[in-house]
């Protein structure tokens, strides 16, 4: 070993930035992208099923509870589209 240099280390230099995985950052943008839609899509729905329960008088709010659980079905369908397959 050589005096003048300094013993090596396995440590990470801290100035060293680390590089960012973009497979990662692609995968969260891709996924927080379908949750903001399931939300809007769920909130339409009842949003609809309110106004039109509202418009024909239902004592009983049947076409936001009908809307809501198709949205929440088509939402849950899209989410399992999107979802890797595992072959």
């Amino acid at each position: 070993m050589n005096p003048k240099q300094p013993p090596t280390t396995n440590t990470p230099n801290p100035n060293q930035k680390k590089k960012p995985n973009h497979a990662q950052f692609s995968a969260y943008v891709k996924y927080s992208g379908l949750a903001f839609q399931m939300i809007a899509v769920m909130g339409l729905a009842v949003w609809g099923g309110m106004r039109l329960d509202d418009s024909l008088d239902n004592r009983f709010p049947i076409f936001v509870v009908v809307f809501g659980l198709l949205a929440f079905a088509a939402s849950l369908y899209a989410l399992i589209r999107g979802l890797p397959k595992n072959e």
